[in-house]
């Protein structure tokens, strides 16, 4: 049904002469932050187990790179010399994403969660004062996407151990929902840039 101008329509436009006005930049990325913080809250409400924060942090730490460089010297052992270029192109990846992370680290200088919020219980020492991006995230997404785009029946190992590494930077309040977003989306456009070449 065809609607004609009239008082409906005069409140969709900010011109109307009405009360209404559009949300500024500034009152989202407020709200953004908000919940940023409330998610952070919430997710590293699991530490007060001492249980789940200690499987948490030795998941975060093998994803510091214990467990990746270890597939990368045992990928060729497995799947022969064919193998070395999946090492190779992960090696790669990895160098690019220290990098990245560290220049973005330091023109953003976000501080981390714990260091905000004194309501966050720190899970395990950082490597570094600030948050954004999640290097963790970052790694662990460039190198799943390289091994599974060359052996995708490693999936069963590879996702899981991904996934648990992201939520460990959150549980253990050393990041934002935010930063391990951001390290995602840049260790996928990292892996796609290695594997495209």
């Amino acid at each position: 049904m065809l609607h004609t101008p009239g008082k409906y329509n005069d409140r969709l436009r900010p011109e109307g002469g009405n009360n209404m006005s559009p949300i500024s930049i500034h009152t989202m990325a407020e709200l953004f932050s908000t919940i940023d913080m409330a998610t952070c809250r919430v997710c590293n409400r699991a530490c007060r187990q001492h249980t789940i924060m200690r499987f948490f942090a030795i998941i975060s730490r093998l994803g510091d790179g214990v467990f990746w460089y270890s597939l990368m010297l045992m990928l060729p052992v497995f799947y022969g010399a064919a193998a070395l270029s999946v090492s190779t192109r992960m090696a790669v990846v990895g160098l690019a994403g220290v990098l990245i992370y560290k220049l973005v680290k330091s023109s953003t200088e976000r501080l981390r969660p714990f260091m905000v919020d004194e309501r966050i219980e720190l899970g395990t020492a950082p490597l570094d004062k600030y948050s954004f991006p999640s290097g963790h995230t970052l790694h662990a997404t460039a190198f799943s996407i390289v091994i599974l785009y060359y052996i995708p029946e490693l999936v069963w190992l590879v996702l899981p151990f991904a996934l648990l590494v992201a939520m460990s930077r959150v549980v253990l309040g050393l990041h934002y929902p935010t930063d391990v977003l951001a390290g995602a989306l840049i260790g996928a456009l990292l892996s796609a840039a290695v594997l495209a070449f």
